[in-house]
């Protein structure tokens, strides 16, 4: 696997070619004889480079429910690998991705969110419809050549599943639909279309988002990160799934919703679930960076938007159905999912930046995985597939 000498000698830099294929070789093996990423894959701008240019840059990115923009004029903002986002609803209801650049000189035209009439740019009042395009441009009446209709914000794909909005930066990627594959199918018993978003939290977190993904996607660490919370919840884990699509993921059967710490009762389960969903909890993985988790009575999900090769953004939200939501005791009996994830996902992101601190050591070598980490394995494989760009269907990620 790997030579004593190489497992001695400290790596003060990355290496000059990091997206070549010779440095993978062991992590293409099946998942028992397999090393995990090197370290530096973590840390590495080069690297990350090449995930946001060949995956970010050219799959459906999740970036928030439709309900969080309610009314025309509506908008939220974000950054997302490195693009400034503007997310509008326009007049006529349609939920529109631009990019937040003025076209004049390229500043940040719309900041937070809340609602507006239309899109001014702060620093020289260029003025753009909701639907993007240049209304008002003063002072350019003399520059030669120039039209108000050439000059409308950049436009992004948009499109929504489930009540969730993605973004793709490719003109040339397949649908949404086509990208998802037959997770809509095997959800379909939640009817997300019919969930509200009742809260959203955000963190900055010093690890590589990569980091954050595996840990999401295994359960290996539950014992000893969250061996005060969800530690106590009974669990019977099954099979990884691996979908038709864009997406993998876990599946547990259990009793009680996995929302809930132990012991504390939560509100009455969906009526339409049927079949695996109405016995456990699906742990599902959007690639790249999507996580969704659905039991009984309601989702939640972990958004991330990657900031570097060291840092990202955190998005977790929850929603419930809308009769639910709607029931006189909901804001009270909330607080008890509220306490549980404001539990959990803290320590998550605890030993997430734990993690990334010893990963970045110069004497940080390849580990091996365990059986209980199958799809920390598919996943990287999942990433060399398009920023290597070799072994797609070749490296045994079973």
């Amino acid at each position: 696997m790997v030579s004593a000498a190489s497992a001695s000698a400290p790596l003060w830099s990355e290496p000059d070619d990091p997206l070549a294929a010779h440095h993978f070789t062991e992590v293409r093996r099946p998942l028992l004889e397999a090393s995990t990423l090197p370290p530096w894959a973590y840390t590495s701008a080069g690297f990350y480079g090449g995930e946001v240019r060949h995956i970010f840059g050219s799959s459906w990115n999740f970036i928030g429910r439709s309900d969080q923009l309610r009314e025309p004029g509506s908008y939220i903002t974000l950054d997302f690998a490195g693009v400034p986002l503007a997310v509008v609803r326009d007049k006529d209801g349609t939920i529109r991705a631009f990019a937040n650049t003025c076209r004049h000189r390229g500043a940040r035209l719309l900041s937070g969110e809340g609602t507006t009439r239309d899109i001014r740019c702060p620093y020289h009042s260029w003025n753009y419809s909701l639907a993007g395009a240049l209304r008002i441009a003063p002072e350019m009446e003399q520059t030669l050549g120039f039209e108000r209709a050439d000059f409308g914000l950049r436009e992004f794909r948009l499109e929504t599943w489930g009540g969730f909005l993605f973004v793709c930066f490719d003109p040339a990627a397949p649908p949404l639909l086509g990208f998802l594959g037959d997770l809509p199918a095997l959800l379909a018993p939640y009817q997300l279309d019919d969930m509200v978003t009742v809260r959203r939290k955000e963190w900055d977190i010093a690890c590589n988002w990569k980091i954050y993904v595996e840990n999401a996607m295994e359960s290996y660490h539950v014992p000893t990160v969250h061996a005060q919370t969800i530690q106590r919840q009974k669990r019977s884990i099954t099979p990884p799934l691996i979908g038709h699509g864009q997406w993998c993921g876990l599946y547990t059967a259990h009793t009680g919703s996995r929302a809930l710490e132990a012991g504390d009762t939560g509100f009455p389960y969906i009526p339409t679930l049927t079949g695996a969903s109405a016995a456990g909890t699906y742990y599902i993985l959007i690639y790249p960076s999507t996580m969704l988790a659905l039991t009984f009575d309601c989702l939640w999900w972990l958004e991330i938007h990657p900031r570097g090769p060291q840092s990202m953004h955190l998005v977790s939200g929850a929603c419930f159905p809308r009769t639910t939501v709607a029931r006189d005791d909901f804001d009270d009996v909330v607080q008890r999912y509220y306490r549980r994830w404001d539990k959990s996902i803290p320590e998550d992101n605890v030993i997430s930046e734990i993690q990334q601190h010893g990963i970045r050591s110069p004497f940080a070598q390849v580990g091996r995985l365990s059986h209980m980490e199958p799809l920390v394995h598919t996943f990287a494989n999942w990433v060399l597939d398009r920023v290597v760009g070799v072994g797609a269907g070749g490296g045994e990620t079973g």
